[in-house]
């Protein structure tokens, strides 16, 4: 009887002693859904690196140096011709000559001054004076500019297979 009495007790001391658990509401998280516009190979915006980071890796690049990469950065000019090109601004005074893997796609003409996140290989490109003042026409450029291009430019270049622009 002793034993019973003992047991009940503890088990009377157990329950009364065990929290409740409070009942919290669930906390709603607001993600804001980007929907990109995907050109190319389908891409994720993960892991995608800033436009200043990229240009450290390029600083410790060579001519014929190559690297798998993600960037996002913003467009400062398109080819006006097809879009067959864009320059992307690598926000300390340098740019970034992207084109697209195997002329697979183009982007639209108008997006200068928009984000986008390129995926594909960077790499440092010695460009010869013909193929500058060919840029230079897709671009708009007047007939001075482009006659004052007269040596061959180290650049910062980009074969994108993948590109999301944010809207």
């Amino acid at each position: 009887m002793r034993l019973l009495f003992l047991t009940c007790i503890c088990a009377f001391l157990l329950v009364s002693c065990k929290e409740k658990a409070e009942k919290k509401p669930a906390e709603i998280t607001q993600i804001e859904a980007v929907n990109y516009e995907s050109f190319g190979n389908e891409i994720i915006a993960d892991d995608a690196i800033a436009a200043t980071s990229m240009a450290n890796h390029y600083k410790t690049m060579n001519v014929g140096d190559s690297i798998p990469s993600k960037m996002k950065a913003k467009v400062v000019s398109v080819c006006q011709a097809k879009g067959c090109w864009m320059r992307l601004d690598l926000e300390n005074g340098n740019e970034v000559m992207v084109k697209f893997k195997d002329y697979g796609f183009f982007m639209p003409k108008d997006i200068a001054g928009k984000e986008v996140i390129v995926n594909g290989n960077a790499f440092v490109n010695e460009i010869s004076v013909d193929e500058q003042r060919h840029y230079a026409e897709d671009a708009g450029d007047t007939k001075e500019t482009i006659a004052l291009i007269i040596e061959p430019k180290k650049t910062f270049s980009f074969e994108a297979d993948g590109v999301l622009l944010i809207p």
